[in-house]
């Protein structure tokens, strides 16, 4: 009986050693600062993970529109579907020259200049900006590339875009018309600027086709959409499981020592 009792009691010990060993105590301030942290870790994740289906869906739409068949500019004044931005459209007309608008347009190849929008009049009046492509700003003057400055009837082809709501963030100037200053399309107010109506409600990113002397450069549209929430939501997701793992262990109970 004895023996027993100490083959039980080393029983015990051990058990109750092993507890000790791995045993949990939470402290107040290390949990206070830890649990809204790792709710707002997992909240990012799905967020990422929600923003990831979202852009999949845009990719596809896309993708759809890029490689549908081209079809006429709409005729009608009104605002195009959502669907038939990005879609390869043609317009006939003659260019208005003398009213091209220049908006400030991203560094290409490292060099900073204008995308020049020129208005399109078609045969039955209505009138369509057309992007016409990118150039420096050392030929800013229509003088300087006089080749590209096109007259007579004009076949243009390219992507139907929509213009943005609004200033597309905080961050773009404001529009400066009376100095032909523009940093983001609007198209009512270059129409009002250039004396114009009956102004399409979307414009027209010309194709690659080259123009006469190389000027504006036609085809810098930017279809391609990067998507990296994936990467994102398992950063987050990854961030939260190791704030957790940190917290289990620092809130380990000592064993023996």
């Amino acid at each position: 009986m004895n023996g027993f009792d100490l083959r039980h009691s080393g029983l015990s010990g051990a058990v109750a050693g092993a507890h000790r060993a791995i045993g949990f105590r939470p402290r107040l301030w290390p949990t206070v600062f830890a649990l809204p942290v790792l709710v707002l870790l997992l909240a990012l994740g799905v967020w990422q993970v929600q923003r990831l289906h979202w852009k999949e869906g845009l990719i596809a739409e896309r993708q759809a529109a890029t490689s549908a068949a081209p079809v006429p500019v709409p005729a009608s004044l009104d605002r195009p579907r959502s669907d038939m931005e990005f879609r390869h459209v043609f317009a006939r007309g003659v260019f208005l020259n003398d009213k091209e608008i220049y908006v400030y347009a991203a560094p290409r190849a490292g060099e900073i200049g204008f995308d020049v929008l020129t208005p399109l009049v078609q045969k039955d009046g209505q009138i369509v900006f057309v992007n016409r492509g990118f150039v420096p700003v050392g030929l800013r003057d229509p003088e300087k590339r006089a080749a590209g400055e096109i007259a007579g009837p004009v076949r243009v082809a390219g992507l139907l875009r929509l213009p943005p709501a609004g200033k597309p963030n905080w961050f773009v100037p404001a529009n400066d018309p009376r100095h032909n200053r523009w940093f983001w399309i609007d198209l009512a107010n270059m129409a009002a600027a250039d004396g114009l109506s009956r102004v399409a409600p979307f414009y027209v990113d010309a194709d690659a086709t080259p123009n006469p002397g190389g000027w504006p450069e036609g085809g810098l549209t930017r279809v391609h959409l990067p998507n990296n929430h994936l990467q994102y939501a398992l950063t987050w997701f990854s961030l939260a499981v190791a704030l957790l793992v940190i917290y289990v262990l620092y809130h380990r109970k000592p064993g023996a020592r």
